[in-house]
């Protein structure tokens, strides 16, 4: 089998790009579509490139039994064991430190090209699911009945798939890919919200993060990716998560904590409008002062001889 390779540094990149090249390689079953793979986990045959990174150039959903899963939440484990999930966009790094053993294993892999579902809806929709851009460790845990509800797409695009290719074939699986990621969307909301002592503990290391931030980095203006990286979360994890408990996302809250900071050193301290912005962590002060005025309709001079 052909792969093409790339060198960065000391290391080798295998860049899969077609669905032909991904059955191979990961010891899938042959595909039936040019575009799409399906297979039980249990069909497949443990191939895998041990110890070299993957560059996957296709997207990737595996679904797999939770009972082995060694996946937590930020630093916790998940409630649910019944069943995992793991979606990967175009151009993510895998790699694989050993072995998987799949004989007897509950499971799916799911692959497809982007061109499978370029002409359609979902086409545009797949890029706004932040959840593709998770990490490993923020799997989607799911329960018996959300199991069984994913399994049973799954079955449907696997029998589609098994049938003879005509001109229906690509709507109704791509329609069943919407259903499936549209079920995804809601489970990952149940999933933060069923979680509220672990939410609480993070909302509070995050509002301490913040603060520790500003007594120790004055002169630098913290970010939510500074933030996701201390709570060893990806961005946009976070971000959702924040905004299921809050109703605001991690660079609003930043937001909000400047202004209130901004505030308190307008009106208890002589210190200049720019001294301000410098030592809130902004580079240029008139950033600073835009930002004021978006978020509390006055510049913060105005704030300060109003009040």
């Amino acid at each position: 089998m052909e792969t093409s390779e790339l060198k960065i540094g000391d290391s080798q990149i295998i860049k899969i790009n077609t669905i032909e090249r991904y059955t191979q390689l990961l010891g899938c079953p042959p595909a039936n579509h040019p575009l799409i793979a399906i297979c039980r986990l249990e069909d497949v045959i443990d191939y895998t490139p041990i110890g070299k990174p993957v560059q996957l150039n296709l997207y990737s959903i595996v679904m797999k039994d939770g009972t082995n899963c060694t996946s937590t939440y930020g630093w916790r484990d998940y409630d649910f064991t019944k069943g995992a999930i793991n979606f990967f966009a175009p151009g993510q790094i895998h790699s694989w430190d050993v072995k998987a053993e799949n004989s007897g294993r509950w499971g799916w892999m799911l692959t497809f090209h982007p061109d499978f579902i370029r002409k359609y809806p979902l086409g545009a929709k797949i890029g706004k699911l932040k959840f593709f851009s998770y990490e490993t460790n923020e799997a989607l845990h799911i329960s018996d009945s959300e199991r069984s509800m994913l399994e049973g797409i799954m079955q449907n695009i696997e029998s589609e798939d098994k049938r003879s290719i005509d001109e229906h074939s690509q709507d109704i699986i791509v329609s069943q890919l919407d259903v499936l990621l549209n079920y995804a969307e809601r489970f990952y909301t149940r999933q933060f919200r069923t979680r509220n002592s672990v939410e609480s503990d993070i909302l509070t290391r995050f509002q301490s993060i913040l603060h520790n931030h500003f007594e120790d980095n004055k002169d630098k203006l913290i970010t939510a990716n500074d933030i996701a990286s201390q709570l060893a979360m990806s961005t946009h994890y976070l971000s959702d998560l924040l905004r299921n408990i809050t109703g605001m996302n991690t660079q609003q809250h930043i937001h909000v904590f400047l202004i209130e900071r901004a505030k308190s050193l307008l009106l208890t301290t002589s210190l200049s409008i720019n001294e301000i912005a410098f030592s809130l962590g902004f580079e240029y002060p008139h950033y600073f002062s835009r930002l004021f005025k978006s978020k509390t309709g006055q510049t913060p001079m105005e704030f300060r001889s109003m009040n």
